[in-house]
């Protein structure tokens, strides 16, 4: 219905604007209508504001008929955009109003939704494991660690190389996609350094780069730019201040999935 009232508006626009009626000679006169008769053709003159006559053999029909019929061509293909995006648009928002209202990372496939688990993640030195808290932050000593979570392999993933995510964030902080490497049969999510004396930890995650787009308040797509290839991964939020870093884990399964 919305794609016809476009139309119906274009075709209006172009019936009332002033057309070019183009002669032989190479000159054109703007009419706001034109008529043929016979061996005659009339004409309202836009500059004069009367009707006026002249003999068919002058005027050049075919280059007149051919530009308005681009210009016609072009109206069409304005409300056909118009209705596309209009159309995408309505189906962004219908979307977004199904995504929950919890904090979290969905996984958008098949047109559904599917919640991620968060991974519960430790910070691992060479002297002990340490539940991440991400209300209350691991106190850390100087020296190296990782950021870690149990097992090889996550129980939740995709074989498309190219998902596509929502995260709803629970406060204002950073957000990606992470590649995971592996430590001691675990899967490291980031390495950490902290600083002696400062005590600063310095998070050297290994992001991969993504598309972002919000769509609501605190509601953001994110999908990565380039396919992925087959291994571990984690949507993650974090913030550069302090070691407090949720985790979603995924994997991507080999195959052609694109």
């Amino acid at each position: 219905m919305r794609a016809a009232c476009l139309l119906l508006f274009f075709t209006c626009l172009l019936s009332a604007a002033n057309l070019k009626l183009y002669f032989k000679d190479g000159s054109y006169q703007l009419v706001r209508e034109y008529k043929v008769a016979s061996d005659r053709i009339s004409f309202y003159s836009v500059d004069r504001e009367e009707w006026e006559e002249v003999p068919a053999a002058l005027v050049d029909l075919g280059k007149t008929q051919a530009e308005i019929k681009g210009r016609a061509d072009d109206v069409r293909a304005d409300a056909a955009a118009q209705a596309a995006e209009d159309k995408a648009e309505r189906d962004a928002r219908k979307e977004v109003e199904n995504v929950p209202a919890q904090e979290g990372v969905y996984l958008i496939e098949n047109e559904k939704l599917t919640p991620m688990k968060v991974g519960e993640s430790k910070v691992v030195t060479n002297k002990r494991r340490s539940v991440l808290k991400a209300i209350s932050p691991v106190p850390l000593v100087p020296g190296k660690a990782t950021l870690e979570l149990d097992g090889p392999h996550s129980s939740q993933g995709t074989a498309n190389r190219s998902p596509e995510f929502y995260i709803r964030l629970s406060q204002d902080e950073r957000f990606g996609i992470v590649r995971m490497g592996e430590h001691k049969a675990n899967r490291v999510v980031e390495k950490l350094t902290i600083q002696p004396v400062v005590n600063e930890t310095l998070q050297e995650p290994d992001l991969v780069e993504v598309f972002r787009q919000q769509v609501a308040d605190g509601l953001f797509k994110i999908w990565p730019q380039k396919p992925l290839e087959p291994g571990e991964y984690a949507v993650v939020q974090y913030s550069d201040e302090k070691v407090n870093m949720q985790v979603w884990d995924f994997f991507i399964a080999p195959g052609t999935g694109q």
